[in-house]
């Protein structure tokens, strides 16, 4: 089985096409702070509207718990989709009611309509089968057929990703074929050498990914919180970072894995060690296996990897003809605990091969450093979904449109 793309559908001239996108952006203030999943939407819209299709826009933003919420509100999120698309976008103050209706009934060839968040709607995000479908029916009600281009998503069994792809004629968006495309490069036969570099606060959330990727790789770069419980793993005392207790035998077990097959796990020589978690905290750079050797003792908390590790880690990255990252070094919010994950980022966009960013808060961070997507092989939408494609997970949103 493959996966159903846009031309599977057919004409689509004067037909309504609900568009399931992620434009689960971060707002502040009513202000969008990163339009990167917007600008990801255009070129399946874009597509569509010149298609001369009725374009109705659909996504969630945020966890408004099933109810209306203003400070979730898609409505900030159409204004900029109309700027970017350089068209108007009307927008439905709610999801399947009069307004959703009303708004859909109006628009002509090649016109958008953003409804308002899906999670307003507990069936959304329902446990129960019955509930997600019955909700699936009312926004079906609105369209003719599905695009699905939400790849953020597809990892989640929900009303608008699975249940309305069974009720409508259904296709995947431009987006999704592009992140597939790049993870099949991840996946089958990738350039070598092959590194993946790993960061994030726990070991816990990439434990499916390791035991995924350690016959298939030839080296892993271990940073962020989760580096604590590696340093651990292997005797280290480190101090009040970060630590998984319960992840020391599973990691010291990805060790000896990964010599056995002569897979790389390269860990932090350095590491920055601060006095609080704080923007403003005393910090200083100690060796690795000397964390409470700082000034700070026991209470010492690593939030950065140091200079020398970093130096090592972008060396080791543009070596390599494949690399994935996900999960900041360090607390890149901080500037002062942000030079690893900024050093990383500078070394991807040097890699002469495929460099992908792995989505979440990696995306995150290349942006707030002030790196643009275009300095990458590509960045994708969906950390979550990355990981559990690249662990050999079945995706539900992806299965529904015949991926298998």
């Amino acid at each position: 089985m493959t996966l159903r793309t846009l031309e599977s559908l057919g004409s689509l001239e004067g037909k309504r096409v609900i568009v399931r996108c992620d434009l689960n952006v971060p707002l502040k203030d009513g202000v969008i702070t990163d339009d990167g999943r917007v600008r990801a939407s255009l070129p399946t819209l874009k597509t569509l509207i010149e298609a001369g299709a009725r374009v109705v826009v659909c996504s969630h933003l945020g966890r408004p718990d099933g109810a209306p919420d203003p400070q979730y509100s898609l409505e900030p999120v159409a204004k900029r989709l109309s700027e970017l698309l350089d068209q108007p976008v009307a927008f439905a103050s709610d999801t399947v009611g009069e307004s959703a209706r009303g708004a859909v009934a109006e628009l002509g060839d090649g016109e958008v309509v953003v409804i308002e968040n899906l999670r307003f709607n507990a069936g959304e995000t329902a446990k129960d089968d019955d509930a997600r479908r019955a909700f699936a029916g009312e926004l079906a009600a609105l369209g003719d057929a599905l695009v699905s281009d939400g790849f953020g998503v597809v990892h989640r069994k929900q009303a608008s990703v699975y249940e309305l792809a069974e009720i409508l004629p259904s296709a995947a968006g431009l987006l999704i074929a592009t992140e597939l495309d790049v993870l099949d490069r991840l996946t089958e036969n990738p350039e070598r050498p092959y590194t993946v570099v790993l960061g994030g606060s726990k070991v816990s959330d990439k434990l499916g990914v390791i035991s995924h990727l350690l016959p298939r790789v030839d080296r892993i770069l271990v940073g962020g919180g989760m580096l604590f419980t590696f340093l651990a793993a292997q005797g280290h005392a480190v101090a009040s970072s970060l630590l998984e207790k319960d992840q020391l035998d599973t990691v010291r077990g990805y060790l000896t894995e990964a010599a056995e097959r002569g897979v790389e796990i390269v860990l932090p020589t350095d590491v920055v060690v601060a006095e609080s978690f704080s923007a403003d905290a005393a910090h200083e750079i100690v060796a690795a296996d000397a964390i409470e050797q700082s000034s700070f003792g026991a209470s010492g908390i690593g939030l950065d990897i140091g200079p020398d590790t970093a130096a090592a880690f972008a060396d080791a990255i543009r070596s390599s003809k494949t690399v994935f990252w996900n999960g900041p070094m360090g607390v890149f919010e901080f500037p002062a605990f942000a030079a690893g994950t900024k050093a990383v980022a500078q070394a991807l966009t040097e890699v002469d091969g495929l460099g992908v960013v792995g989505g979440g808060d990696s995306a995150a961070a290349v942006r707030q450093l002030g790196f643009t997507d275009d300095q990458f092989g590509h960045i994708s939408t969906g950390g979550g979904a990355s990981l559990e494609f690249l662990e050999g997970k079945k995706l539900p949103g992806l299965e529904v449109l015949g991926w298998a």
